[in-house]
């Protein structure tokens, strides 16, 4: 049996390398390609190679270097290393600001055995690059998230039911739409639907259609989501606070394939897929009679679980720099990279709020910074952080997040906005951890005073 053949070892150069670099880097095993800026031809690496890129800013000047700066920015999935000449390595920001963001840099005359070293150090598989051009996906380093790339993959193929589960904020339409993207389906529509903001007297006309005066002020007929995305696939977000009248009428569909509009009676056959998620626990629904059991079991055909954003530590330097990137383009500025400092906060943080309180504290660092570069300070997670501060002294992470807002409310006398100020997260937010933790407010305004002050409404 022929043996498996062994990975090369390629070095993405952006820059101009020397002949004798590209001898010694050959001697040492590795393989040169010197890249275009955009990298519209790929990274030129087989799917078990593995690379590492080089920003070589020794030809260059300031419009140089900037393009650089950008160059990282579009691809931060990459490990970056940098060669500077001596001159350049600290009296300019935008190159501190690439030595911060690269995990070594260079100066003339380079160490190549240093070099070298540095390069076995940081490579990582090209098959995380090569998995994000296919997906869409960004951040597949994390065990985690690498399986989930790989269900979504094996999903994509066949036409049954997915049921998607995770906390708020964790992307589990993103993950819907890339699903949709990668199937048969991805010429027919995909239609997302949120379940919980639908008026619960409009929720069968909303999904399934209705006829003309099949109630009051039903004046002309309406197609419903489902018919619009036929061919295609249906994204019902919150599933669990569909009313058991469309329960019912979404598990016929489920069964059959057919539905009736509202004041009907005539079956329509469809061909439509359906994904549904949900934060809530929805075996504990069924348990309480509020969600369908043979629903249930039909949605949960196919199972794909997010994790949340603590439980891929090694995807955030990724996600935070492709919003930082993403934010730069649409806004401009002159911020475009993290401090090492504050790439050190991004992973120290619990990040309750998952992907989506990523993605505002990112924007919010990327307006207040004060320079090109973001630090620690500009992301102002330390406030935050209480909840695990309090973990370190023996408590769970879920029982020390529930005592810090709790304490947190306490002290701004159950005043909503006040909280949300102190721990510096939106009401929203706050809204979300009492839900979460099971604190009642009323009941807590309604025990009496605090230090005091009487508790007072948000």
């Amino acid at each position: 049996m022929a043996s498996k053949e062994a990975p090369r070892r390629c070095v993405v150069w952006f820059g101009h390398s020397g002949n004798e670099e590209r001898a010694l880097l050959a001697q040492a095993g590795w393989c040169t390609r010197v890249a275009d800026a955009q990298l519209q031809d790929g990274v030129g690496a087989r799917r078990d190679d593995i690379v590492v890129a080089m920003a070589d800013l020794r030809q260059g000047g300031i419009d140089a270097v900037q393009s650089m700066m950008q160059v990282m920015a579009m691809h931060p999935w990459l490990p970056w290393l940098a060669l500077v000449p001596p001159e350049s390595a600290a009296h300019s920001t935008e190159v501190e600001s690439i030595l911060q963001a690269s995990a070594e840099f260079f100066t003339m005359p380079v160490d190549m055995q240093r070099l070298i070293d540095t390069l076995t150090k940081f490579a990582v598989p090209s098959s995380a690059v090569i998995e994000e051009d296919i997906t869409g996906i960004i951040g597949t380093y994390s065990h985690a998230m690498r399986a989930v790339v790989a269900s979504l993959q094996k999903f994509a193929s066949v036409d049954l039911p997915v049921l998607i589960t995770g906390e708020t904020g964790t992307g589990k339409e993103v993950l819907a739409r890339t699903l949709h993207r990668l199937s048969a389906r991805r010429e027919r529509p995909f239609v997302a639907i949120n379940c919980g903001a639908l008026p619960p007297n409009l929720v069968q006309s909303e999904l399934f259609g209705h006829e003309r005066g099949a109630f009051t002020g039903a004046n002309t007929r309406r197609i419903g989501h489902f018919e619009v995305a036929t061919g295609g696939m249906v994204f019902l977000d919150e599933v669990g606070d569909l009313p058991l009248d469309a329960q019912a009428s979404l598990l016929r569909l489920l069964q059959e394939g057919t539905l009736e509009r509202v004041g009907s009676s005539q079956l329509i056959r469809l061909d439509v897929r359906v994904l549904a998620a949900t934060h809530v626990d929805l075996e504990s629904a069924v348990a309480r009679g509020s969600f369908r059991e043979d629903l249930y079991y039909r949605l949960n055909v196919l199972r794909l679980r997010v994790p949340a954003l603590r439980e891929r530590k090694d995807d955030i330097e990724v996600l935070a720099q492709h919003f930082l990137g993403a934010f730069h383009e649409q806004h401009g500025g002159r911020v475009r990279v993290f401090s090492s400092d504050a790439l050190r906060a991004l992973r120290d943080f619990t990040w309750p709020g998952n992907v989506r309180e990523l993605i505002n504290r990112v924007q919010r660092a990327a307006v207040m910074a004060e320079s090109s570069l973001i630090s620690a300070g500009d992301l102002d997670l330390q406030n935050l952080q209480l909840a695990a501060d309090r973990s370190s002294l023996g408590l769970s992470r879920v029982v020390a997040e529930r005592e810090a807002v709790l304490a947190c409310l306490r002290e701004s006398h159950f005043n909503i906005s006040e909280c949300a100020r102190r721990l510096k997260v939106s009401r929203v937010t706050v809204y979300r951890l009492c839900k979460k933790h099971k604190v009642t407010l009323d009941e807590l305004r309604g025990n009496g005073k605090f230090m005091g002050r009487p508790a007072t409404a948000a």
